[in-house]
């Protein structure tokens, strides 16, 4: 099974890396990774995650 999250980072405060860390944590691997086209004046960081877990 495969499973697309979009990541988003702005800063210490304002990302949801707590929700990859948690699939991670539930067994997911990461299968791929993409940058995406970053927001407004490139402050937050985006970034296509493929993941599959058995």
């Amino acid at each position: 099974m495969q499973k697309a999250i979009v990541v988003q980072y702005y800063n210490d405060k304002k990302n949801n890396l707590s929700d990859l860390n948690q699939l991670l944590e539930e067994g997911w691997k990461v299968v791929s990774q993409s940058a995406m086209s970053g927001g407004e004046m490139g402050a937050t960081v985006y970034s296509l995650v493929i993941l599959e877990k058995n």
